[in-house]
């Protein structure tokens, strides 16, 4: 099962990275289509799939796409404690400080929705 495909129009993007979408449409349709056929490429669940990218994000040092595959991660149902595992994974193929930040950058996000008003 493939992520599901992306409406342009409809995703929330980031305030930047939204007006640059919005400035340049061609590009972030082939952008967006060109993740959309990475993900239909294999069979890796859904849950696989974020999970991998999480992992990469986090590799590369990316606190912006950690954050960002972690909040997408939850959307789609991902526990905190799945996604904290793929930052102690890192450990021995990051090194120690790598696979913290990337936990950390995690938590940012997972701490944040624990953290939130309940709705009555």
């Amino acid at each position: 099962m493939a992520i599901s495909k992306r409406n342009p129009a409809k995703e929330k993007l980031p305030s930047f990275a939204g007006d640059v979408a919005g400035r340049f449409p061609d590009i972030w349709e082939a952008y967006s289509a060109l993740g959309d056929a990475a993900a239909a490429s294999g069979p890796l669940t859904v849950r696989e799939q974020r999970l991998v990218k999480l992992a990469l994000a986090i590799g590369a040092g990316s606190e912006g796409a950690t954050h960002s595959h972690a909040r997408r991660g939850q959307k789609e149902g991902l526990d905190a404690h799945s996604m904290r595992q793929v930052a102690l994974l890192g450990i021995t193929s990051l090194g120690w400080s790598q696979a913290m930040r990337g936990l950390a950058w995690i938590e940012d996000v997972t701490e944040k929705a624990s953290k939130k008003p309940k709705r009555r």
